[in-house]
């Protein structure tokens, strides 16, 4: 039987699509005194993603790849965008999903975007930046939304956290207290590989593997 989670906090919200495909069920061991997610468990996920992080990311990997960087790895390639639904489906890795949260932040006031992720199977929640264009509330939110499903959970799961971003460490204290099994997919410029995030979850998942899926140019750039 598939579960649905229908989130009742503030924001736009549809309950996240459920991948109806059959699951491979790969036993899992994890080190120290952390519980594993039962078998039952391990074929569902539920998904977290900080859109910003995976967005801007994936536009340095993008000029990256495209050799424009030329030392400097801050720049962007702005043609650059997230297929939401291949996005999605990477980071079930053919599980089955419980529930996919997006959080982003406007501007930009593009409503195609959040509606695009939401066709595609995410419950989203976008927040206004404030007067200094800052994010506000996003990975806090993301922290609460992930939380309230695990509470909520009748059985562990695997957590998949699309972010490198060291906020969500208590979102994977409260995974693993739960007996549930954690995965970090994050591109390897959001984070240390001996950083208190990639060494508090159970599995780090590099978006490189997984970069020409899960983007697409909506534009040439270079000109």
């Amino acid at each position: 039987m598939h579960h649905l989670q229908v989130f009742r906090s503030s924001g736009s919200r549809k309950v996240a699509s459920v991948d109806k495909r059959p699951p491979s069920i790969t036993p899992v061991t994890l080190p120290g005194d952390r519980w594993c997610a039962t078998l039952r468990g391990v074929n569902k996920c539920v998904i977290v993603v900080d859109n910003s992080n995976i967005f801007i990311e994936g536009q340095k990997q993008s000029a990256k790849v495209k050799g424009q960087q030329n030392g400097d790895r801050n720049t962007c390639d702005p043609s650059w965008r997230i297929d939401f639904g291949q996005l999605l489906q990477r980071l079930a890795d053919g599980r089955s999903i419980h529930a996919a949260i997006l959080v982003g932040s406007r501007p930009p006031a593009n409503d195609s975007v959040w509606k695009s992720a939401e066709q595609l199977g995410f419950a989203v929640t976008v927040h206004d930046r404030d007067s200094q264009r800052r994010e506000k509330a996003v990975d806090t939110e993301l922290v609460a939304q992930g939380t309230e499903v695990i509470v909520d959970a009748k059985e562990p799961m695997v957590l998949v956290i699309a972010s490198g971003d060291r906020d969500f460490i208590p979102l994977v204290s409260v995974a693993h207290r739960r007996k549930w099994q954690v995965e970090m997919a994050a591109f390897s410029s959001a984070f240390s590989s001996t950083g208190e995030m990639a060494t508090s979850v159970d599995k780090v998942r590099p978006l490189e593997i997984d970069f020409k899926a899960i983007g697409y140019h909506a534009f040439k750039w270079p000109i």
